[in-house]
């Protein structure tokens, strides 16, 4: 698997992650982007960490961390919310509205039967997402998400339960038929640096999303 990179200096790569491929090795076994990380690190000597963390099921834009040093830089400038991330999602329907934010404080709950999700809770970890319509496709709305936050699941949690329209495909918040995945994709990353010109990244739109309609062009809408 080619492992297309989106962004490169000393400190950052920015990779378009396939989506399928998992960051860590799974329980049951299989590829991870662990297995890939030797071959990324193109002539350094240590190989690159991830410092966020995307699901499985979404593509596009993660940050690898080049040395230690970087990633600690960078680990803070997530906690600093110095970080732009922009999102595009298909959602099952078409919104009420064509653009809004959505404010939703989040918990995560689980059971034996459907294993663990999060869920809108008032005692939940704050989280906020701006949004816009890009474009009304033959199934579903393409979707652009701005997060504010960075909880886990957002904007899968936030299209099911504030959009009511979960993203198609989504097998924990929608209807896993419905698509061929989650149809999420982390389509561009900025992050700031002291001192230095900021990490700035775009990935294209995955094959999956043309297939369904979304537009093809550099900044998708």
């Amino acid at each position: 698997m080619e492992i297309p990179i989106l962004f490169e200096d000393g400190e950052a790569l920015v990779i378009d992650k396939p989506a399928g491929l998992p960051i860590e090795p799974p329980r049951k076994g299989g590829p991870s982007l662990a297995n890939h990380l030797e071959m990324l690190k193109l002539g350094f000597q240590r190989p690159p960490v991830p410092v966020h963390r995307i699901d499985t099921d979404t593509s596009g834009c993660l940050l690898l961390a080049r040395n230690p040093k970087a990633l600690s830089r960078f680990a803070r400038a997530f906690e600093e919310r110095k970080v732009a991330k922009r999102y595009l999602g298909i959602v099952a329907g078409v919104p009420e509205a064509d653009e809004g934010e959505i404010a939703l404080s989040l918990s995560k709950i689980s059971s034996a039967e459907k294993g663990w999700r999060m869920i809108p809770a008032k005692k939940g970890k704050p989280s906020l997402t701006r949004w816009r319509v890009v474009q009304r496709l033959e199934r579903g709305t393409l979707v652009e998400f701005l997060p504010e936050t960075g909880r886990t699941h957002q904007i899968r949690v936030h299209a099911a339960s504030g959009l009511g329209l979960p993203l198609l495909g989504d097998p924990v918040y929608g209807d896993a038929a419905s698509g061929p995945r989650t149809m999420l994709h982390a389509a561009g990353l900025t992050v700031e640096r002291d001192g230095k010109p900021p990490v700035v990244a775009t990935a294209p739109l995955p094959a999956d999303f043309l297939a369904l309609g979304a537009p093809d062009g550099p900044d998708n809408g």
